[in-house]
């Protein structure tokens, strides 16, 4: 019976420690937040999603096969650097071959068409996980702070054969990206 309760206690512990490891940390503003986890590594095969457009329907990673990919990832197009994301990733769209960019928030549908619309945002497709487990799977899930439950800012690049080939989990989430890295990691 001890022994029994001993190896439940450890696995219990175990698991706990487990948990608490896969989490990673950025910064907002400077301030300490945590993701689910770190981002899918590169040379891996992107993990599949589902996700929302703004007609309401459902997109998967598998929609885009044969294209390079580039998740441009964040926490709500209605800030300003969020908004300067999909400007930038808008303008480099149009003009990269064989690519199209996904624009990932937990914003609803309806927020991101209003957004495009008043913004001339054409060249870039916009996503929502306002009811899919991407933010998990991804790891990018912000876990504590006033932000929880949206999503850090992150850039991943998808070759055609569905493998990462680029990521960056932004340090501070107030910061853009690295625009020409992801670009060049496209063009390599």
């Amino acid at each position: 019976m001890f022994s029994k309760l001993a190896f439940s206690t450890l696995l219990f512990f175990s698991a706990f420690i487990f948990a608490q490891n896969t989490k990673h940390t950025v910064l907002m503003g400077g301030k300490p937040v945590h993701t689910y986890a770190k981002l899918p590594a590169v040379n891996k095969a992107a993990p599949k999603f589902t996700l929302t457009d703004v007609t309401m329907k459902d997109q998967t990673l598998d929609s885009y096969k044969g294209k390079y990919v580039i998740l441009n990832i964040f926490p709500s197009v209605d800030t300003g650097v969020c908004s300067a994301s999909v400007h930038h990733f808008n303008e480099d769209a149009g003009n990269i071959p064989n690519t199209v960019v996904l624009c990932i928030s937990k914003d609803l549908p309806f927020a991101q068409k209003r957004f495009c619309g008043a913004e001339g945002i054409k060249n870039v497709v916009m996503l929502s996980d306002f009811r899919s487990d991407f933010g998990k799977t991804y790891g990018v899930e912000i876990t504590d702070s006033a932000m929880k439950g949206l999503l850090s800012r992150a850039v991943v690049v998808i070759d055609p054969s569905g493998k990462i080939i680029y990521e960056e989990q932004v340090a501070d989430i107030s910061q853009e990206p690295n625009y020409e890295a992801a670009i060049a990691a496209v063009k390599k």
